[in-house]
């Protein structure tokens, strides 16, 4: 069903998508289930198009997430620190291209990336040219960093008509803890994230009011670490994972 719906929407390459990078941006969260996506893909049809990449649209990603012995960066983020930053290694899996982030949101709640690529899955960050960019880029260029998380997802994503807007929607999301080697699968839990520069319209949010679909904070990280190690302090997630579990609760790996 879902492969019939995104099969019906007009197009773009790469390139034209190239044009909406908004790398300093607001982000919107929403989540949902596999089918109330299908109904917003319905209404969003004529407003959007889908990004096809060498005659694919939904497109395999992994991330994999460094942070301190101590998940300094997760407990920033638990203690609603506004200006906070994420390092991240991120494969688009069907190009093998990968690149280090960092991925700094401030007390604004606009979000500014700045990245490098690398040939490395797992980089050693203790290298001098990871060291370096960490340095100019972050506050933990001197710090020592382990991975901590690792995810894997399938994205679609969509550009509305005037190209001042990119949707990004995640479906099949799973989780691997690399410290404590628990993993999880979310079933049919979806994120969307509309990306815009500044207040620019959308019209993906009216679709979303008219489904019901409210804006909900969704850290892939921040949840991931909270589903899978239980001796980090996770108060302030707690109605966020309630709400997620509610969503899942009927999901079995061996029903799909």
């Amino acid at each position: 069903m879902l492969q019939q719906i995104i099969n019906e929407f007009r197009s773009v390459s790469l390139e034209e998508m190239g044009k909406v990078k908004l790398m300093n941006r607001v982000d919107t969260k929403f989540v949902t289930t596999i089918d109330k996506l299908e109904r917003l893909l319905k209404l969003a049809q004529g407003s959007y198009a889908i990004q096809k990449i060498e005659g694919k649209q939904v497109m395999p990603y992994t991330t994999l997430y460094y942070d301190t012995s101590d998940c300094n960066m997760f407990s920033e983020h638990h203690r609603g620190k506004k200006n906070r930053q994420k390092i991240r290694v991120r494969r688009y899996e069907n190009s093998g291209v990968s690149f280090l982030e960092v991925k700094r949101k401030n007390n604004k709640g606009r979000t500014d990336k700045k990245r490098m690529q690398t040939n490395d899955r797992v980089p050693d960050l203790d290298l001098d040219f990871y060291r370096t960019f960490l340095i100019q880029k972050s506050r933990y260029g001197a710090k020592k960093l382990l991975p901590q998380l690792s995810n894997a997802f399938n994205r679609i994503t969509l550009v509305n008509n005037a190209m001042t807007e990119r949707l990004t929607i995640d479906i099949n999301l799973r989780f691997f803890n690399e410290q404590t080697k628990i993993k999880t699968d979310m079933g049919p839990l979806v994120i969307i994230e509309v990306k815009r520069d500044g207040q620019t319209y959308s019209p993906v949010l009216d679709m979303l009011k008219q489904l019901r679909i409210h804006q909900s904070g969704f850290s892939k990280y921040c949840i991931g670490m909270a589903l899978t190690n239980s001796k980090l302090k996770r108060n302030r997630f707690n109605e966020r994972l309630r709400y997620v579990k509610k969503l899942t609760s009927n999901y079995s790996p061996n029903n799909q």
